[in-house]
């Protein structure tokens, strides 16, 4: 009864901690733009003076071309070119409707009194998720079916060889399920669907290895403190809701080296932006290959345990 009383507001207290204290603390931290502005303007020195400046990157463009194709190739969220002819706001909400909202509100705020601000939405969402609160919500999922694939393997007594082969074919057909409910049913997503289902697919496998791999380690404690990680942290810290550049620093970089972190951002790219990320992309697939080694290692140290003759003082 003690254990049952001390441990269920610790665990409220630890998943209160991680989902809400970063939504709390959401603001923009070194938020990289683009800006295509004459020397002196009045809006580009409110950008890159004051509190802004710890607030935003500021990437300097050439021209309204270059900023345009920043945006598209997701160096910068947004641009702003302020010229003779008017104020242009390039945003791609594709990459973060958070951070879309958020430029809006910052340059009308910064503009000067009068000044009309026209905003172009470069890479928009899909109109069948124009917020990206479905594509927000697979992340969740995911990680709940890998930590789920690697219990059943666990339970199940799979090791070694059978339990990775098992763990890597049921990760191929969730990667296609997914993509069928997400690009084909739902239209969330819009890219490449064989792209994307790889890319769902190797998400679902990094988590089920890792969980499996320290179920073989440690044994079925594991499990736990593979969810607690993965799921538990790994989806707060993501910044899938809203972008790692408006999460705190510690967060943002520990939710980028988490399966659910590193997949938001390696499926925005491929299925709205047309290019793989290659940061995220090795995060995925180290999760995946240490998983599966740990999971080969330990279902044969194992059999060698179970296999070893027992001393007569052991018998």
């Amino acid at each position: 009864m003690v254990a049952v009383l001390v441990a269920a507001p610790l665990i409220a207290a630890l998943a209160l901690w991680a989902f809400a204290w970063p939504a709390a603390r959401t603001a923009p931290r070194d938020l990289p733009i683009g800006l295509v502005a004459p020397a002196g303007a009045p809006v580009a020195e409110r950008l890159t003076t004051g509190p802004a400046e710890d607030a935003f990157d500021v990437h300097r463009y050439q021209d309204a071309e270059a900023a345009r194709a920043a945006v598209q190739d997701r160096e910068v969220y947004g641009a702003l070119i302020a010229s003779p002819r008017g104020t242009e706001l390039l945003t791609a909400s594709a990459a973060s409707p958070a951070v879309a909202q958020l430029l809006e509100r910052t340059v009308a705020a910064q503009a000067p009194p009068g000044t009309e601000v026209r905003t172009t939405d470069v890479v928009p969402l899909p109109e069948t998720d124009p917020r990206g609160a479905a594509f927000a919500a697979g992340a969740l999922p995911l990680a709940l079916t890998g930590v789920a694939a690697a219990a059943l393997v666990t339970l199940l007594g799979l090791t070694g060889g059978r339990a990775a082969g098992a763990l890597t074919a049921a990760a191929a057909l969730v990667g296609l399920t997914a993509a069928a409910v997400q690009h084909s049913w739902l239209g969330v997503l819009t890219g490449d669907w064989w792209a994307e289902a790889g890319v769902l697919g190797l998400t679902v496998l990094a988590v089920a290895a890792a969980a499996a791999g320290t179920a073989a380690v440690l044994g079925t404690r594991g499990l736990g403190l593979a969810a607690f990680v993965l799921v538990l942290l790994g989806n707060p810290f993501s910044g899938v809701t809203s972008a790692p550049e408006l999460l705190p620093s510690a967060v943002a970089w520990i939710g980028g080296l988490l399966p659910p972190g590193a997949s938001g951002e390696l499926l925005r790219s491929v299925s709205y932006f047309g290019t793989a990320a290659t940061a995220p992309a090795l995060v995925l697939s180290a999760w995946a290959l240490l998983g599966l080694t740990a999971v080969v290692l330990g279902g044969r140290w194992r059999h060698r345990e179970t296999a070893r003759p027992r001393s007569k003082q052991e018998e």
